[in-house]
């Protein structure tokens, strides 16, 4: 038997459970697999309940952890509750919770966004991470700690005219972490994981070339590549980040 190293006691999440929005695909998929390879089971939501079915599977394959799908839009406040019972149902408590679903339309102008896309921006990326994070943050503070991590994106620090309601959301997520981290401290540890341009499905739609010449002048010169949000996110994730709340954790290849 193997003596396990003093890396795998400091990020282990055994018997943890992690519930996981836009988990499966991108960034949150690949935090998933993590969390479930480092000993949590993991609860994948996403709007598409046959890409959660089809993660949940994978991850239990190839980690032997249970992995529990479950159909949500995160921007609809009254979905909510539905979610953060079913996890609680299916498995009594959740130490985790990674508020990643999110999303960033395209428009022509300024002009042009409409009211309708305005607010579902609002409601995806901060409304419904608030109002999981009240439901969710109350029970591990009864449950004596816990996590909470919000994925925010560089775009909150650098806001680009192509995705301002996105940035705003974002921005606002920044803010929602600090609160939060005062509200439900000192058990439970509230954090933003602060990614930039990943390699993800999303990046399909992008000017690639025009991406990596605008990565140039990154302090790594280049764009990131998914597997390479894992150690923040288990960072914060587990008992290695015990004395870090209210924090902002960039993974942006160093963006000036």
């Amino acid at each position: 038997m193997t003596s396990r190293g003093y890396a795998d006691e400091l990020f282990d999440l055994t018997d943890r459970v992690v519930l996981i929005t836009g988990g499966s695909r991108g960034l949150g998929r690949e935090m998933a697999f993590a969390a479930a390879r480092c000993g949590a089971d993991v609860i994948i939501a996403s709007r598409k309940y046959d890409a959660c079915v089809a993660t949940a599977e994978e991850i239990t394959a190839a980690t032997g952890r249970k992995a529990f799908p479950y159909q949500v839009h995160v921007g609809h406040w009254d979905e909510l509750d539905g979610l953060v019972d079913a996890s609680y149902e299916q498995f009594g408590k959740v130490d985790v919770l990674i508020n990643n679903a999110g999303m960033s339309p395209l428009y022509e102008s300024l002009s042009s966004v409409t009211e309708k896309l305005f607010d579902s921006v609002i409601n995806l990326n901060l409304k419904g991470p608030f109002r999981l994070s009240a439901l969710v943050g109350e029970r591990m503070v009864a449950d004596g700690g816990g996590s909470i991590i919000n994925v925010s994106s560089s775009g909150s620090r650098r806001p680009q005219p192509a995705q301002l309601p996105y940035s705003a959301a974002k921005a606002g997520l920044n803010a929602l972490t600090e609160g939060l981290a005062l509200a439900f401290g000192p058990t439970v540890r509230v954090n933003t994981l602060m990614p930039g341009p990943f390699l993800t499905d999303i990046s399909k739609a992008w000017d690639i070339p025009a991406m990596e010449k605008g990565a140039q002048h990154f302090a790594l010169q280049r764009l990131g590549r998914p597997s390479e949000i894992v150690g923040a996110a288990l960072y914060l994730a587990s008992d290695a980040s015990s004395y870090t709340s209210g924090s902002i954790i960039r993974v942006d290849g160093g963006i000036p």
